[in-house]
């Protein structure tokens, strides 16, 4: 009887712990949170996600890829001033220096989803796959925020 009250007691602390995980992952010295994309109209071609890296360790890493099941292809991008207009373009890689955070957001650094095969729903989530040069794989969950969402999904 004790264990099974063990078992009952660390299954439901186990699930009310999962939402402060939610957007969440560690790899190696590289810590991600805060992974949250906005909510898409229902035939929009594209969408984006965002999230926080911090690199706790000595040596500068690069993010090299992202990938997801919700689009086609997922592709690091960046916003670049070009004259009067603001330009997206792709990037190989984003370096993320020793000791150092950086934060992808709405009008800069973000994982770009191209050929959506459906809508992101506010209130839904899905995974993504970051590979880093030195750290290797690791997988964080993106929750999908409201369409006017900015940093962190705060609007």
């Amino acid at each position: 009887m004790k264990r099974l009250l063990g078992t009952v007691l660390a299954v439901s602390v186990s699930v009310l712990a999962l939402p402060a995980l939610a957007g969440e992952a560690k790899v190696g010295t590289i810590e991600v949170k805060e992974a949250w994309a906005r909510a898409t109209p229902a035939r929009a071609p594209a969408g984006g996600a965002y999230l926080t890296m911090a690199n706790t360790g000595s040596v500068t890493d690069n993010l090299l890829s992202a990938a997801v099941d919700v689009s086609k292809v997922a592709e690091l991008h960046t916003h670049l001033q070009d004259g009067d207009v603001m330009r997206m373009v792709a990037v190989e890689s984003i370096e993320l220096p020793a000791g150092k955070t950086v934060v992808m957001e709405p009008g800069g650094l973000h994982v770009m989803l191209i050929g959506l095969r459906g809508p992101l729903k506010e209130g839904t989530s899905f995974p993504m796959e970051l590979t880093f040069a030195q750290a290797g794989k690791v997988t964080v969950t993106v929750d999908v925020q409201p369409v006017g969402a900015m940093h962190g999904g705060k609007r």
